[in-house]
């Protein structure tokens, strides 16, 4: 199969040692875990839209005085990086000719701090943008497609640009990318944190260096 859209996730995925931006975010500025797990469980018990989930946990920030400084350090002190190989291929997906695309519920402070030019890379990015005005949070753009949402994400995709699923390929390491995963032509479980996703996936790659997917792409 010639593959000629390639998806990736954030979390785990393009960005190591971090398995869930928010919580690393909630952890640093020391949100009270009883609020972070209310509002979890309210929007898995289908009470609270996930918009509503994710403004809830932004707005416990905001009044903590979260400052993109403090972002900055959060990502700094948890010694958040790039995942290993990662520039290596996408540019080696670009030099192809594929399509590149980010469908993740990551938050765009990270992506935007380890990888600045990040949107002139990726055709397609789907993910929480958070705006800061005198170093506040001043906008925040409440990604759609997060866990079910990613499949709608990639369909959204290929039928603009004429694809069918079988030419895609997501690439993800978490339960919220099994969804996706099944309806991608090609579902790779890289840095897998997730058994039920390592069962969903048509291929497995147990490894931190994400050039270890190519293998399977270059097909």
């Amino acid at each position: 199969m010639a593959y000629k859209l390639v998806c990736f996730d954030v979390d785990g995925t393009l960005v190591d040692n971090l398995e869930f931006s928010w919580q690393l975010f909630h952890d640093y500025f020391r949100i009270c875990p009883l609020k972070r797990a209310s509002t979890r469980e309210a929007y898995f018990k289908g009470e609270i839209s996930y918009r509503e989930w994710a403004t809830s946990d932004i707005g416990m920030w905001i009044a903590k005085g979260a400052t993109k400084q403090d972002f900055h350090k959060a990502i700094e002190k948890a010694n958040v990086r790039l995942m290993k190989g990662a520039l290596d291929v996408i540019r080696e997906l670009r030099r192809k000719g594929l399509k590149l695309a980010i469908i993740s519920g990551s938050l765009s402070v990270i992506i935007e701090k380890l990888l600045p030019d990040y949107e002139e890379l990726f055709d397609d990015v789907f993910l929480t943008r958070m705006y800061f005005a005198d170093g506040k949070i001043s906008e925040v753009q409440i990604t759609e497609f997060d866990i079910d949402g990613k499949a709608l994400a990639l369909k959204r995709i290929a039928e603009r640009e004429g694809l069918k699923l079988e030419e895609c390929v997501f690439v993800g390491d978490h339960h919220n990318d099994i969804k996706v995963v099944k309806e991608a032509g090609l579902g790779i479980a890289f840095n897998c944190k997730s058994d039920e996703l390592r069962k969903a996936a048509d291929v497995v790659v147990e490894s931190n260096d994400l050039r270890d997917i190519m293998k399977h792409i270059n097909q």
